[in-house]
């Protein structure tokens, strides 16, 4: 294959009407600020500090502005990166010379909040009077001071590095002549005043977006202006304006990525058809949900010879239109993640790739990347390559389609269906085997069902729906995993830095945890030796079937870490994985995209020393891209819990069967089933009693009437209260108006008559 041209970086400028390149680059190039700190052993003003990188004299500072004001910018970023700190003297100070800790701001809505430090320690609890003058998402530097009643570690703030809350979002209220916007993250416990003058024609009950004017002080609430009304509360699509917003989502593609992603046209050209492996005979389909605008995966098998299959994984070459550093690519880095609301999609690129060229569509040409595996009865990938291939999609079948199929092959089917029967079938054959590796290996199965929304023409929600999982969409999860294994065994194999996805292990206390509930089910994990993938796989399937089943898994999930994206490769252990990488979905993820790079450098021919990417860029990027990841989760969870509360608002008094979900002091948790929605039992609706929580946390007793509530427990509840702004329902046990209404004083009995 013919190995691609390297483009060669452009010479370095120099200096106006010379020669030689400025001293002060140079100089800074041998001796770098933090080193110049290091060196003089003490906290350094400016003017030391740039004598020091050789800005003397007052001719030099003459001639040197504009590397002054370099050096006063290079300053500000380690600032901002918490590498130096500025004390109250002005000085410049390292911070690993200083006993304190840098981390990002977790607000919380009782007021308090945590330092999630950079260094991934402990959370630093802050509490309320320490949140006075910083907020949620800002960068600070905290001193230790000591750990609060619950034993944590508590920080007071030193300095605040960078305030990331610009804009917020949230419903403006006028109360006596004071208007003020309530946020709607309740991460954000301060009140925004705007003065009349700010108010940018806004009524009160509007949800706003409003401008920081002046930042939270120790005696002083912060003051903004308002910028943009949204709309009236509760009109449809709010709670995605408001999600979008509240979280920060990019939802507009600046004019140069989308001048970028219309230059390359609706059709793939010639030149860029050369030197691919041509597979457009091959009927590689592709398997999505009906409501799935964009393609990236296409997947084709055959048996083998000497037997096992023949399975070609192919993935939208979308690093073949996204170059580094290019304004798709910054925009794509920025977004980290397509996020994928009820009502609407933010896509990492713009349109005319994501839904265009980059996007597997069924009877045309397309650029692909491709993992071909040989694959042997009991499901293990004996031999695997990747090229760069041409397709065209024979078919865009569905989940339900193909899952009709392989439960009854037999009966009638729609056309395109019935012409790809022997494909699907052979697809089938190798989906079975992949499952007896699964379960050889003891991964873990969530088979959950997904909620899906169902508006009204009027755009308002109008139900509630589970969708179960069926073995199509497991048919194609193993040969997305398949393939994203061999691309990590790939990297892995050529030493070339990427993002692996991770998944440690479960931590002690939260396994403990997780052995007190087990046991209220009859369940227990062991206790001699370290917890495996297939001691909780064990779990799940023995609940699998039961009413518990959806808690169980919950609760398994609760134990374990997030995934997380990282150049270290420390295995996956929900699926039981050595190596593990995000391959298949290079659209919406900006990881698979540069797995996608690195395979590809190799495919050219490069080697580790010649990719541009170290370990330490990837880290950071592993960073940015886990951070794009979990906000894209809040958000659409902040969406569907107003869709959900929306949904029940009118239902006020209806009575539903739940789950006890959660056991805490004042009450119980309950999800509604069918529906998952989630709920309190305020402790003041369980009885006539004092109820409190036992020892295991799992039980709330009655003390006189010894009547327990546990987790799991099945209740008919009625419906009392739901509130939107704050995302809030809650519920009382069906029986308790019975009961209020047989048990009545003697002076109720006469009111009555």
């Amino acid at each position: 294959m013919p190995s691609r041209k390297k483009t060669k970086k452009p010479p370095r400028s120099k200096s106006p009407g010379s020669g030689a390149r400025h001293p002060f680059r140079e100089s800074r190039e041998r001796y770098p600020v933090a080193e110049a700190l290091r060196e003089a052993g003490l906290p350094l003003q400016f003017d030391e500090l740039a004598q020091r990188l050789g800005q003397t004299g007052a001719a030099a500072r003459g001639r040197l502005t504009g590397e002054r004001g370099r050096l006063t910018g290079e300053l500000e970023k380690l600032i901002r990166a918490g590498d130096i700190i500025r004390n109250r003297r002005g000085e410049y100070c390292l911070r690993e010379r200083l006993p304190l800790i840098v981390g990002t701001v977790n607000g919380h809505k009782d007021g308090h909040g945590f330092v999630i430090p950079d260094d991934r320690g402990a959370p630093i609890f802050l509490p309320p009077r320490q949140m006075l003058e910083t907020m949620h998402g800002d960068r600070v530097a905290v001193r230790l001071s000591g750990t609060d009643q619950r034993d944590r570690p508590q920080g007071s703030i030193v300095k605040i590095l960078e305030h990331n809350t610009q804009e917020i979002v949230g419903r403006l209220y006028d109360e006596g002549g004071i208007c003020f916007v309530v946020p709607d993250n309740p991460r954000i416990s301060h009140r925004i005043l705007v003065p009349r003058a700010h108010q940018g024609g806004a009524a009160a009950g509007q949800i706003v977006l409003v401008r920081l004017i002046e930042r939270p002080a120790r005696t002083a609430q912060p003051v903004g202006h308002i910028t943009r009304v949204l709309g009236e509360h509760g009109a449809p699509g709010m709670e995605t304006e408001i999600a979008i917003h509240a979280h920060g989502l990019p939802f507009e593609f600046p004019v140069e990525a989308g001048a970028e992603a219309a230059a390359f046209g609706s059709t793939v050209g010639a030149a860029a058809k050369r030197g691919r492996e041509d597979l457009r005979d091959l009927p590689l389909v592709t398997i999505d949900g009906e409501d799935a605008r964009d393609f990236d995966d296409a997947v084709y098998c055959e048996p083998a010879r000497g037997g096992g299959w023949r399975l070609i994984v192919a993935i939208a070459d979308v690093s073949h239109y996204v170059a580094p550093d290019s304004a798709l690519d910054r925009e794509a880095q920025h977004r980290g993640t397509s996020v994928y609301f009820p009502n609407r999609v933010l896509p990492m690129l713009p349109e005319a790739l994501s839904n265009g060229l980059c996007s597997l569509n069924p009877g045309v040409d397309r650029l692909c990347l491709c993992c071909e595996m040989r694959v042997d009865t009991n499901g293990k990938v004996t031999r695997a390559r990747f090229y760069e291939g041409l397709m065209r999609s024979a078919a865009r079948l569905t989940y339900t389609q193909v899952a009709a199929y392989l439960a009854s092959p037999g009966a009638a089917h729609e056309p395109q269906v019935r012409a790809l029967e022997a494909q699907l079938g052979h697809l089938h054959g190798v989906f079975k085997a992949f499952l007896v590796e699964r379960t050889r290996r003891g991964a873990l199965d969530f088979d959950a069902p997904e909620l899906k929304v169902q508006f009204g023409q009027d755009g308002r929600i109008a139900a509630l729906v589970e969708t179960t999982r069926n073995d199509a969409h497991r048919l194609i999860e193993e040969c997305m995993i398949a393939a994203n294994v061999q691309a990590a065994r790939f990297l892995k194999k050529h030493r070339l830095p990427s993002l692996y996805r991770v998944h440690g292990q479960p931590e002690a206390d939260r396994l403990e945890t997780l052995r007190q509930f087990l046991q209220g089910f009859g369940m227990h994990l062991p206790t001699d030796r370290d917890i495996t993938p297939q001691d909780l796989s064990a779990v799940l399937q023995r609940a699998l079937g039961s009413e518990e089943a959806h808690l169980i898994q919950t609760v398994v999930v609760r134990s374990m870490p997030q995934a997380v994206y990282q150049p270290e490769n420390i295995g996956h252990f929900g699926l039981s994985l050595g190596e593990y990488a995000h391959f298949t979905s290079p659209i919406r993820r900006y990881p698979d995209l540069m797995v996608h790079r690195g395979i590809r450098h190799v495919l050219h021919g490069g080697n580790a020393a010649s990719f541009e990417g170290s370990t330490a860029t990837m880290a950071a990027l592993g960073q940015q891209c886990s951070f794009t990841e979990r906000r894209a989760d809040e958000a659409t969870r902040d969406a569907m819990s107003w869709l959900k509360c929306e949904y029940m608002s009118d239902k006020l008094g209806e009575e539903f069967d739940a789950l006890v979900t959660g056991v805490v002091d004042f009450g119980l948790f309950v999800q509604v089933k069918g529906m998952q929605i989630d709920g309190l039992v305020h402790v003041a609706s369980l009885g006539a009693d004092y109820f409190t929580r036992d020892r295991s946390g799992f039980r709330m007793v009655g003390s006189r009437s010894g009547r327990t509530f546990r987790l799991g427990d099945h209740l008919r509840v009625r419906l009392i209260n739901v509130v939107i702004d704050e995302r809030k329902i809650d519920f009382e046990l069906a029986e308790a108006r019975t009961a209020q209404q047989r048990v009545r004083t003697p002076w109720q009995r006469r009111r009555q008559r």
